[in-house]
């Protein structure tokens, strides 16, 4: 199995690198992990909507071009399902059961994601109603992934 990430921007953050690279070397022990990470267009101050409209529409398929057929595609927005962390273990698991060898998550900019990209989707996924910054949004996804595997081990690490 593959989990892969791809994100819109680049993470600047030191410690939010080194984070993002502890959970990934976790993660080691159960699965490869490929992060993606593309050039987000730059956003006009006081841009219109159709500016924004295009703007979406380059960075989606700039993320599309990095989704293959065969993948389980997780994209996160705001108006996707919520799940505790069990249940969000159980999807993993079931896609892995259904043949998907690859999963691959998306994390769009600051404008969100184009419609083409949340049609693609096999689940639309939220964290919940709080906006949290992208680069901020990586390191909290990889920690849930590294739960959902410890999850499926039965390990003390979920309480």
């Amino acid at each position: 199995m593959k989990i892969k990430l791809v994100t819109v921007g680049k993470l600047k953050e030191k410690y939010l690198k080194e984070g993002i690279a502890e959970y990934s070397k976790r993660l080691s022990r159960f699965t490869k992990v490929e992060i993606i990470e593309l050039a987000d267009e730059k956003t006009p101050d006081k841009a219109s909507p159709l500016e924004n409209q295009q703007i979406l529409s380059k960075e989606g398929e700039r993320i599309l071009s990095k989704v293959l057929d065969r993948e389980f595609v997780i994209v996160l927005a705001i108006e996707g399902q919520q799940f505790p962390s069990e249940k969000f273990s159980k999807v993993i698991e079931d896609a892995s059961v259904r043949g998907f060898s690859d999963i691959t998550f998306i994390i769009g900019g600051s404008l969100g994601l184009s419609a083409k990209v949340k049609e693609r989707a096999n689940l639309l996924m939220s964290f919940g109603q709080l906006t949290l910054p992208h680069q901020l949004m990586r390191l909290v996804l990889m920690e849930q992934i590294y739960r959902a595997f410890m999850i499926q081990q039965g390990s003390p690490y979920h309480k």
